[in-house]
């Protein structure tokens, strides 16, 4: 992102929390290419009230509840994109590929959050040089987050999903 462009991408992402809240949406990423060598890639996105609430809990004994829960959502939102990968009931992408959450487009998505889920059950599909992959649930609990959109890109080893 160059200076020419910084006040028209503040209003850009504005615009894009504006329509994530106006559309009930989780998640919006987007990447504008201004020219060769200056794009802009933005990802806003709702921390769940689940990972909030666990947060809130976790600095509840520490001290005054007032205090912390004021100083609470800037780190839980910084916080936010480093910790699926850490948690244990992550599903990590098993390749390279683009995730498809239901068979097609239009389907009903394999699963949503507050799935309950068995060991082996469908969960996503990741397209890979033209074949589609089943990504099979690692084991049996119950969806807690989707960490990624349908159609988006991802890398090796990247969290896809919470299962707990």
């Amino acid at each position: 992102m160059t200076k020419d462009h910084a006040s028209a991408d503040v209003a850009f992402i504005q615009a894009l929390a504006e329509l994530l809240n106006a559309n009930d949406l989780t998640e919006i990423a987007v990447d504008r290419e201004y020219g060769e060598n200056d794009t802009l890639s933005v990802r806003v996105c709702k921390q769940p009230a689940a990972v909030t609430n666990v947060h809130h809990a976790a600095s509840a004994p520490s001290g005054a509840a007032p205090a912390p829960a004021a100083a609470a959502p800037a780190p839980a939102a910084t916080a936010a994109p480093s910790d699926p990968a850490d948690h244990p009931g992550a599903v990590a992408s098993p390749m390279v590929g683009t995730a498809y959450l239901a068979a097609e487009p239009g389907a009903d998505p394999f699963v949503s959050v507050g799935t309950q889920v068995t060991a082996g059950q469908t969960l996503m599909i990741i397209e890979a040089m033209k074949t589609m992959n089943h990504i099979p649930a690692p084991h049996s609990g119950v969806v807690k987050r989707i960490l990624v959109s349908d159609g988006t890109a991802v890398e090796y080893g990247a969290p896809l999903m919470i299962i707990e």
